[in-house]
């Protein structure tokens, strides 16, 4: 009989502030579940959007699991140290005619939204309605030439064209279809970020090796765009474990945005790691 494979997990958490009870939770998922069958737990920081992430946040990431008592394998992964990876992935992907540049603002999006009788709408919002998807080949080139500030977005229909019927494994619920289509052309590269989530996660996903991505429910409907980005790219797909998120005493989750109690604000008031552990929904 053959070896059952060990798997890798990872943690990746966008340093735009300190971590909290949900973000000890989602670690905790992915940490237990290596640890448990003797496989590899990866850290990673997801720090491409510039105007929102802090480096005093990332080292506050690593010092808050250590004090948690969640150790990770290998040296941590820095997204903004690997920026020439993902542009060689928009390349290759423009190559293909898989991606387009858009020079259309929000407000713009919005006025053609607003005009439209009966926009489609997405898991995200209202769908983009494929002003610049329009463009000739001359038009796009010129304006990138003159340096207008642009996005980079999938042809969605092009890009579906490329693959076969797509699904993921979703632990405890089996084999589940994918529709990536439902998001339209999502943003691959924003003028303000050099790629986005989407691409990066899936790139370093497949980079890493990571077998099972443990994250939160809310992110499960975006898989189906990794999906679709892992068989675009010829990368492994790994299993999914999406898990609930915890709420605060209102019913919603905790968000930094809410500013939920920090884990830091936890240990100063004299909360021990074993007892956030199991504030987290993990009991030792």
């Amino acid at each position: 009989m053959a070896p059952v494979p060990r798997p890798v997990t990872r943690f990746a958490p966008s340093p735009t502030g300190l971590l909290h009870l949900g973000h000890a939770h989602s670690a905790l998922q992915g940490w237990r579940r290596a640890r448990a069958a003797g496989g590899r737990f990866l850290l990673r920081i997801e720090d491409i959007d510039p105007g929102r992430c802090r480096p005093e946040y990332a080292a506050a990431i690593e010092q808050d699991l250590a004090w948690l008592g969640v150790d990770w394998d290998g040296k941590v992964r820095v997204q903004s140290a690997h920026l020439g990876e993902y542009r060689a992935v928009l390349h290759a992907l423009a190559r293909r005619g898989l991606v387009y540049p858009c020079f259309c603002t929000r407000a713009d999006i919005a006025r053609e939204v607003a005009a439209s009788a009966a926009a489609p709408h997405g898991p995200d919002g209202p769908l983009y309605p494929g002003t610049c998807r329009r463009l000739t080949v001359d038009e796009r080139q010129a304006r990138v030439a003159a340096g207008e500030p642009h996005a980079l977005r999938l042809d969605m229909a092009r890009a579906l064209e490329c693959v076969p019927a797509l699904a993921f494994e979703e632990e405890g619920q089996g084999r589940i279809a994918c529709d990536p289509a439902r998001f339209g052309d999502v943003v691959l590269a924003r003028k303000d970020a050099p790629a986005s989530y989407h691409l990066c996660v899936t790139h370093d996903d497949a980079l890493q090796g990571v077998t099972l991505v443990t994250r939160g429910e809310d992110l499960k409907a975006a898989t189906d765009v990794h999906r679709l980005l892992q068989a675009l790219m010829g990368w492994p797909a790994p299993a999914y474990a999406h898990h609930g998120l915890l709420l605060d005493a209102g019913g919603r989750r905790l968000a930094k945005r809410d500013r939920a109690a920090t884990l830091r604000d936890l240990r100063e008031a004299g909360r021990s790691a074993a007892e956030v552990r199991a504030m987290a929904g993990f009991p030792d």
